[in-house]
């Protein structure tokens, strides 16, 4: 099973839905990284239960601990690994699908897969609880990327059929539902809680916004920043699609309205758009790093849902039992910005090598 992330780093995350712990895993990081807890202990909470009315009653502190790798608050250079308790599970609402995988879930692939051995209670591996360690990785890199003027900004783009309105520019982490206009932001909200009362759920899209990249970052062909970002954006389980700067869009243009154009402004090559997203054959050309993901619905319903029983190889019907989000979107946010960050991050390690080894040559 591929659980594990990056070349300059390697991240690795373990543990089940349901299991005493889930954690990660960080090598590579440089001796000398200051973390400020407080700071990362605010950015996970973005992502945990139970922080709204419209997020699932699952309680999780969500704090982590850190086993190795840290000595009072700095990096030591060596592995860092930090796990997270897992202290509100109610592994008996998942019994009836040891036989009868629920519909838009993991679990009749697992099945295939692993066959018994699996752990299917609350999802497993594949749950979106394990974004949690995911987030303390990046919730990391993101302070230490902050110190280098390189910032990591997103927001709702749309839930359902209701769009936010204006440009993403600056961060909206302290905002408790993070849109530009709150005014859309409260019919998103509306939204999400009349799907609840429907007994259904609704997905959404994040734009995301990687700010103050030089140009130069990243490489042709299979190391692209396009495809490192999509493998660990992918990590986050309700991701479905991505699309840089202009995306799909970019096919109902001419060349002439989709090119960006160059100019010099205070000495520094820009475009004067971005539809190109800040990449241009996988490597950074210094303009803002712009994408979007479609996370879909969250798939555990109250409505009844057709499945197999796997044992009798009969349709049967299958009602979802546990406690599950309406809409995975707002908590998906900072997990968005986590594999950003890790991407771009291992991404400039990787540029830091080719610049040594350049200079080296001369």
């Amino acid at each position: 099973m591929s659980s594990s992330y990056g070349e300059n780093i390697h991240l690795t995350i373990f543990g089940q839905s349901h299991s005493a712990a889930i954690g990660m895993t960080l090598e590579g990081m440089p001796a000398g990284c200051k973390i400020d807890f407080k700071e990362l202990s605010e950015f996970l909470k973005r992502r945990a239960p139970g922080q709204n009315s419209y997020s699932t009653p699952r309680k999780e502190a969500d704090e982590p601990e850190f086993l190795c790798g840290v000595k009072n608050g700095v990096t030591c250079g060596t592995p860092i690994t930090a796990i997270i308790r897992n202290t509100d599970t109610r592994s008996g609402d998942y019994s009836e699908l040891e036989t009868l995988p629920r519909p838009g879930h993991a679990d009749y692939t697992a099945m295939v897969k692993f066959g018994d051995a699996r752990d299917y209670a609350g999802g497993g591996h594949f749950s979106g609880r394990l974004t949690a360690p995911l987030c303390i990785a990046g919730g990391i890199i993101i302070q230490q990327l902050q110190k280098m003027g390189i910032s990591v900004i997103s927001r709702i783009a749309s839930i359902g059929d209701v769009s936010d309105v204006g440009e993403l520019t600056g961060s909206t982490a302290k905002k408790s539902f993070p849109v530009v206009s709150d005014d859309q932001g409260e019919k998103m909200i509306k939204k999400i809680n009349e799907v609840r009362a429907d007994g259904d759920s609704v997905g959404g899209v994040i734009e995301c916004a990687v700010m103050g990249l030089p140009a130069g970052i990243g490489d042709p062909m299979f190391d692209g920043m396009e495809n490192r970002i999509s493998k660990a954006v992918f990590a986050v389980p309700a991701v479905k699609g991505i699309e840089f700067g202009v995306g799909f869009g970019g096919a109902y243009l001419r060349g002439s309205e989709n090119n960006d154009e160059f100019d010099i402004r205070d000495g520094k090559i820009i475009t004067t758009t971005n539809n190109c997203g800040g990449i241009l054959g996988g490597i950074t050309n210094g303009m803002p790093l712009t994408f979007k993901v479609a996370i879909k619905p969250t798939p555990s319903i109250a409505k009844p849902m057709k499945s197999v029983d796997m044992v009798h190889g009969v349709q049967k019907e299958l009602v979802t039992k546990g406690r599950h989000d309406p809409c995975i979107v707002p908590r998906a946010v900072a997990c968005i910005e986590a594999a950003a960050a890790i991407a771009v991050y291992d991404a400039w390690l990787e540029r830091q090598k080719q610049i040594a080894h350049i200079k080296n040559k001369s």
